[in-house]
């Protein structure tokens, strides 16, 4: 009498032992991608009716694509991805050397099923640098973000992809619906531009208060987390690579226990400045003064964050030109006019302005109130002023 699985196995046309064995060494699990027109709701249904978590979501400022998970299922779903051709990911530890190299294949029904990597780094594009101006006022426009913060783009281009600079507002007071995360970047700060911000750092203690003028620098992987806020509060983030990934932390619960100073993550170190406390030096130009956030120290000089104003009277009309991966200001307080090439651009509080590596600029008829955030990699740039 035959067997009935092997009837069904002759039926469907199949064989109890495959043509070709995988080899399939460093596949850690499955994941399975769903497309769908806008991301929110479908990742609203997923989370809040069907109670999956969210492991990963990104970009942070505009999200197209979330990691989710449930009931022993894993899925990705991402944004303006037609849904008509079930995608399978495998997670691979090195997708090269699963089946000889090969990244995907295709099943009978259609099915496509890729090899990934389980633990991706991130991908940092070549820069592509620009001269770009941000004006604020009522035509600006914020889009919706991760926990429900407004985004407000101050580099719509990205530089290639290979920065991000985002005005961040929080709508309302009180608790903020974040959860311990955290990123894999190459360089990431927040600047606390009004009001507070009360934040949970990996290593740091209890919560942190940060208010305005007051800002961290936010190392790769430390795990995190936004407690509350005051209505309105606004910060200024910068980053590298513009698209990253947010991964939420299911393992560690924050406060934890305390590290020391000098604890390494990813390399660089926590710094959390406190505007009160911090003392005023000159600053590169004559007639201008800075505070020193200490990033540049905590990333072993690979960026650099620091508050600008005039000193006094008199206030350098020096063009400065240096060498610069990334320079970037923001209006604090005050006006000023910046000159460049034959330009004469006017700045007011929350405009910003990223200039290319070599241009030759001055900050002119700065006013007495004049506050500038200043943000460049690296965190000692290569100056050359000429007297025009």
């Amino acid at each position: 009498m035959t067997e009935p699985t092997a009837n069904i196995e002759k039926t469907a046309g199949l064989s109890a032992t495959p043509a070709r064995p995988l080899t399939l060494q460093g596949v850690r699990g499955a994941m399975v991608q769903l497309g769908c027109d806008a991301l929110l709701p479908t990742l609203t249904f997923f989370t809040e009716e069907l109670s999956f978590r969210i492991d990963a979501i990104f970009p942070a400022d505009n999200p197209k694509t979330a990691l989710i998970s449930g009931y022993g299922l894993r899925l990705q779903l991402s944004a303006g991805v037609a849904n008509a051709t079930p995608r399978i990911s495998l997670l691979c530890d090195d997708p090269a050397t699963v089946d000889g190299g090969r990244r995907e294949l295709t099943a009978p029904n259609g099915t496509v099923v890729r090899f990934v990597e389980a633990d991706p780094a991130y991908r940092l594009p070549a820069t592509v640098q620009a001269l770009v101006v941000s004006r604020s006022g009522d035509a600006t426009h914020w889009t919706v973000g991760r926990a429900g913060l407004r985004y407000r783009d101050l580099l719509p281009e990205r530089h290639g992809g290979a920065f991000i600079a985002s005005h961040i507002r929080i709508l309302e007071g009180g608790e903020v619906p974040d959860y311990v995360h955290y990123h894999k970047v190459r360089f990431q700060m927040i600047f606390c531009r009004t009001g507070w911000v009360r934040v949970l750092y990996e290593g740091q203690g209890g919560p942190i208060l940060l208010k305005a003028g007051d800002c961290v620098l936010q190392p790769p992987m430390i795990r995190h987390r936004v407690l509350e806020s005051s209505a309105g509060a606004e910060v200024i983030e910068v980053g590298t690579p513009a698209e990253h990934i947010t991964i939420a932390e299911h393992q560690l619960t924050l406060p934890s226990e305390d590290l020391p100073a000098t604890h390494d993550f990813g390399g660089q170190r926590f710094v959390c400045h406190l505007a009160e406390a911090a003392p005023w030096k000159p600053w590169r130009l004559d007639g201008f003064e800075h505070q020193d956030t200490g990033i540049g120290a905590a990333t072993d000089g690979l960026a650099g964050v620091r508050i600008v104003r005039p000193a006094g009277t008199g206030a350098s009309t020096t063009r400065q030109q240096h060498e610069s991966e990334f320079c970037f200001y923001f209006v604090l307080a005050g006006e000023t006019d910046i000159c460049y090439d034959d330009q004469r651009l006017h700045l007011g509080v929350d405009d910003s302005i990223t200039l290319p590596t070599g241009q030759r600029y001055a900050f002119e008829n700065a006013s007495a109130d004049f506050k500038l955030l200043e943000v460049t990699l690296p965190d000692a740039v290569a100056l050359t002023a000429t007297v025009d």
